[in-house]
């Protein structure tokens, strides 16, 4: 947070819903102190006990209409998006937006090649709703996606020497 980022999303894909409730309830006041909105991933009843501002799931995971009847009408619901086809549909979904990608290669996701920014601007130019461009985004590549859509950055930030020194890199401070 101090070094720029304007959303915190916890994506611990080998937690239980219990371990990502106990993280929620220590970042959750933090995130708020700092007016930082934090969304949960793949979980949306953690989200709603948490009182989190939003979930995030996956294409294999629980449908964002489903999501949102638990989360409720305020709170984001945004849904991950891997193709063309997929972006476009995002809005039909009644999502706030859509992650997509991944754009570059990466570990997090076990991904050897990423789509490219060139397939991200063009998802941007079809997409009805707010685009996060999501995989293999680090200080040195960042300047490719950052005017096409927002950033969501794991690796890029958590494994930095100094996290928020990356961010600031990320976002181009």
């Amino acid at each position: 947070m101090q070094g720029g980022i304007d959303c915190v999303q916890i994506r611990e894909k080998n937690m239980s819903s219990a371990q990502l409730f106990e993280w929620g309830e220590i970042l959750l006041p933090i995130c708020r102190k700092n007016s930082v909105p934090l969304v949960i991933n793949d979980c949306p009843e953690v989200a709603a006990a948490l009182d989190a501002d939003g979930v995030h799931v996956g294409q294999d995971d629980m449908h964002p209409e489903d999501a949102r009847k638990i989360v409720g009408p305020d709170k984001w619901v945004g849904v991950s998006t891997h193709n063309l086809e997929q972006a476009d549909e995002a809005a039909e979904m009644g999502v706030q937006y859509a992650g997509f990608g991944p754009v570059f290669a990466t570990p997090t996701k076990d991904v050897k090649e990423g789509l490219g920014p060139e397939f991200l601007a063009a998802a941007g130019a079809i997409s009805r709703v707010p685009l996060v461009a999501i995989g293999g985004i680090l200080p040195e590549n960042a300047w490719m996606v950052r005017d096409r859509a927002a950033m969501a950055v794991s690796a890029g930030i958590c494994a930095a020497k100094d996290p928020a020194a990356a961010a600031a890199e990320i976002l181009g401070d």
